[in-house]
């Protein structure tokens, strides 16, 4: 089967100089050409919120890859906004007075190796880990 140069009209013959069948087929080809204009909009129509790509793809008859590159293609020239969420709004935090921290006595065990080493109050970090290295270096 070979084509007449013309679209969409296929010769079917052995060689080009005899037909013996000629149809033609009308219609669409299977190819649709979009302007930029309907692309950008089938683009916005996208990044509504709740939109589904594979919704709004299937209502203008295009696919969901079709959109994605088109989307890509707007955000690359710089005619889409990048797809990052805008920051939600924070309210400053306002203490009126200083918090207090009460920081109960912990009651610390620590077992290395056949020794255990007990706390009932408070220890300081920096005292904490002397013994420990004391403890393992006597070992």
């Amino acid at each position: 089967m070979g084509l007449d140069g013309k679209k969409d009209v296929h010769l079917d013959s052995s060689s080009v100089g005899a037909v013996s069948r000629l149809e033609v087929l009308e219609g669409p080809s299977g190819r649709r050409v979009r302007s930029e204009a309907e692309r950008a909009r089938i683009v916005a129509e996208n990044l509504l919120p709740g939109a589904q790509v594979s919704e709004v793809a299937r209502r203008h008859g295009a696919t969901r890859w079709q959109i994605y590159d088109w989307r890509r293609r707007f955000r690359r020239r710089g005619e889409l906004p990048s797809c990052e969420a805008p920051q939600p709004p924070f309210a400053p935090l306002v203490v009126e007075e200083p918090l207090e921290r009460h920081v109960p006595a912990v009651k610390l065990e620590i077992a290395i190796g056949d020794v255990v080493v007990r706390t009932d109050a408070a220890i300081d970090g920096e005292q904490l880990s002397r013994l420990i290295r004391a403890v393992r270096a006597s070992r």
